[in-house]
């Protein structure tokens, strides 16, 4: 049975109050060992989360959902990944909302993937398509078409099998996971394909119960 990787990205939502209660309706659950259950939240909410997972055993890993290009220094309002790093085990890296509202470049993410294998965290690395470029050892990818995000018309589970494998076939990537309006009716259609090993859920994991439906259809 494959490793799957089930990953929360929160955007900008959530205090840090409403994480820990978030957090308080997941620490009743058990994951199975094949699911990694991965929480990208505001870093404002990650030293709380942190806090509430160490202190009741949350079987929950944190990521960040960017890390700066930049190591410490005079770079006012960015976090550095040696910063994050006491927090978080994971980072998203080069979403096309970066991209697109922050005008990242690819020499820009490339950056930020170096200060994040710097300072050990897995970077989740976003791409739109088979031709997005994708850095030297990078692990973990994650396709996520633009036209699919936040509209609510995800690609198919047959394109999404398809860029997988053709990221997998030209890079040295290990996981390839889908992301663009997943939820729990469609979750299984992805997993279930060869070649993809997760899902990246955005709207529908600020919801713990529509969250956890996901986890147990994936």
């Amino acid at each position: 049975m494959k490793k799957l990787f089930i990953v929360a990205n929160w955007k900008s939502y959530k205090t840090a109050q409403e994480a820990t209660d978030w957090l308080s309706e997941m620490k009743k659950l058990s994951f199975p060992e094949d699911k990694e259950v991965i929480v990208c939240a505001s870093f404002t909410s990650l030293p709380a989360m942190k806090t509430f997972i160490d202190t009741n055993n949350v079987s929950i890993k944190l990521g960040t959902e960017d890390v700066s290009p930049f190591g410490e220094g005079a770079y006012t309002g960015e976090i550095s990944a040696e910063q994050a790093a006491e927090f978080v085990t994971h980072a998203i890296v080069g979403h096309s909302e970066r991209r697109n509202n922050f005008a990242e470049t690819d020499q820009v993410v490339a950056e930020k993937v170096e200060m994040a294998f710097k300072f050990n965290i897995t970077p989740i690395f976003c791409v739109q398509g088979k031709d997005t470029p994708i850095p030297k050892g990078i692990e973990i990818v994650a396709y996520e078409p633009v036209f699919a995000i936040g509209t609510g018309h995800p690609d198919t589970p047959d394109d999404a099998e398809d860029v997988a494998k053709y990221i997998k076939a030209n890079h040295e990537v290990k996981y390839v996971l889908y992301g663009g309006s997943v939820t729990a009716d469609d979750v299984h259609g992805f997993t279930q394909m060869p070649s993809v090993d997760g899902v990246l859920v955005g709207g529908a994991s600020l919801d713990p119960h529509k969250f956890t439906q996901i986890i147990q259809n994936a």
